[in-house]
């Protein structure tokens, strides 16, 4: 398939999409529909009114990327639009029109982030090191999607290999990507391009991996939901990898309700990722009957204070979410200010003389070797020959080659396994002594930085207790700071496979606050 720069193939769909209004009449009748923050609810609701097509719904998506992206705010979001979305969009109208919506998210227009292969469509994970690789199947999470009747509307921007929590830069695309709140900061790192560009309309929901913060810090700095789950509830087979120990694929929304009806379609086991073997023993519930606005009501809720550096913190941050433990509370939670997790200062780290326990150097030779001759590189050491990489990068990855590449049978491994078992017994110890539910913290305890400062606090909480315990943690949204202008999250934390009551208490806490609002920098098009 041939492949377009950004401009090109947003020019291409829109004229096939003015000549078809010119030839035929529209679906739609006043009032029109307005695609900024809409739902999917709400989409789905305008279609079986009539009100709205698949085909006009991508064409008002396209034009808000054409207008924004590398025009106006120039939010850099967005490495490629696929160039049939219009033509899928007119196969879902014909279909939905022969029969009704073929899935749960008929035609939910999806930004993907470049780490997803996705058949047809270039796959990067950021590097010029992987351009040209077009894979020719879709990884787990995009075919559970598309089954469901999604649309992969476009690929965004990621910090070169999700290499970094803080800001979204890569090779593949030059320059930074910018925060919609304010494009003089950084978006967070590393799915700030589905981040950014959800945030701004730019698709309907989005698609991240967290390794260690990189869907719920992106999510906290541009005001959306992100959820991370537990390992082996979400399949990573087609993504490019960083860290299989703890990498995890999720979805990104402006609502706790979006972010549920796609994480309902992929969580589940996938034969080939063996950590989603753990699913089987875990029955998929149905999360939209954890989407209870009185969720809060008797929930115990404990403030994990350890989570963040209480010296270096933003004060207005810690305002923000002082009131959002008061706004818990008022709606019948019962806060448990601190809830200490103890022992976690005696549990010895593993010996770091042994080396990784497998990570980029083992995960990446492993993934591109699959990948056969549809990739211009191979393993590690032909990227770093290559020099098609940023500059920012080029030390990480010589000191990931120069190590061993440990298997899971190493020494390494077993003893990082052992190190992460203490932590998650400890975990959950405190919760059962004090009857929690979940904890509760500050997913950043400073404001998002400005693009290219690397000296203020980069205030990011999450790294260490859902990432090294694999339970599962959601983002959402908690305020703002700096006069209303920037996004702060929180994040709530709990018990492996227990993602029922995360959601339910996020849902409950976004009802009674409605804190998300779009930014000011992408407004509606006229």
């Amino acid at each position: 398939m041939r492949l377009f720069t950004v401009p090109l193939a947003l020019a291409a769909l829109l004229a096939v999409g003015f000549a078809m209004a010119c030839s035929a009449p529209t679906a739609q009748t006043e009032p029109p529909f307005h695609v900024e923050e809409a739902t999917i609810a709400q989409i789905h609701a305008a279609m079986k009114a009539g009100r709205l097509t698949c085909h006009s719904l991508v064409e008002d998506y396209l034009r808000r990327i054409e207008a924004y992206d590398k025009n106006g705010p120039r939010l850099n979001a967005i490495i490629l639009v696929n160039p049939d979305a219009l033509k899928e969009a007119d196969e879902l109208d014909r279909r939905f029109k022969a029969g009704g919506f073929v899935g749960p998210l008929h035609c939910v227009p999806m930004i993907v982030k470049d780490n997803y292969q996705t058949a047809g469509l270039q796959t990067t994970a950021g590097s010029l090191s992987l351009k040209g690789f077009i894979p020719g199947k879709d990884a787990f999470l995009v075919a559970r999607v598309k089954a469901a009747g999604a649309i992969v509307l476009a690929k965004s921007n990621m910090d070169e290999f999700a290499f970094s929590p803080y800001e979204t830069v890569s090779s593949i695309l030059p320059g930074y990507t910018h925060n919609p709140y304010d494009t003089y900061r950084v978006t967070a790192g590393s799915s700030g391009g589905t981040a950014a560009a959800i945030a701004a309309s730019f698709g309907t929901v989005g698609f991240g991996t967290d390794t260690g913060n990189s869907i719920r810090g992106p999510s906290s700095h541009q005001a959306l939901v992100g959820i991370r789950s537990t390992m082996g509830l979400t399949s990573r087979a087609g993504i490019v990898p960083l860290n299989l120990q703890a990498d995890i694929a999720g979805p990104m929304a402006r609502t706790v309700e979006d972010a549920v009806a796609v994480f309902q379609v992929i969580a589940g086991g996938d034969p080939d990722d063996p950590a989603t073997k753990a699913a089987a023993g875990h029955p998929i519930p149905d999360y939209s009957k954890s989407l209870v606005r009185d969720g809060l009501k008797g929930a115990r809720i404990g403030v994990l204070r350890q989570a963040w550096k209480a010296d270096t913190a933003d004060p207005e941050v810690m305002q923000v979410f002082q009131r959002a433990l008061d706004d818990m509370q008022r709606a019948g939670a019962v806060i448990v200010d601190p809830a200490t997790v103890e022992g976690l200062e005696a549990i010895k780290e593993p010996d770091r003389r042994l080396g990784p326990c497998m990570g980029f150097k083992y995960d990446i030779n492993r993934y591109l070797a699959a990948q056969g001759d549809r990739v211009p590189v191979h393993t590690l050491a032909e990227i770093i020959k290559s020099r098609k990489f940023h500059p920012s990068i080029e030390l990480r990855l010589e000191r990931a080659e120069a190590g061993p590449e440990n298997g899971p049978d190493s020494p390494a491994c077993q003893a990082e396994a052992a190190y992460r078992q203490q932590v998650r017994d400890a975990v959950l110890k405190t919760m059962a002594d004090l009857k929690l539910d979940a904890f509760v913290y500050p997913t950043w305890s400073n404001v998002p930085r400005l693009i290219g400062d690397l000296n203020t606090p980069a205030g990011d909480n999450s790294q260490f207790f859902s990432p090294t315990t694999g339970f599962p943690a959601i983002n959402v949204p908690m305020g703002y700071t700096r006069g209303g202008r920037l996004p702060a999250g929180m994040t709530i934390y709990g018990r492996p496979w227990d993602e029922a009551t995360l959601i339910k208490l996020a849902y409950s806490y976004e009802q009674h606050t409605h804190w998300r609002r779009p930014p000011s920098s992408t407004p509606p098009l006229h």
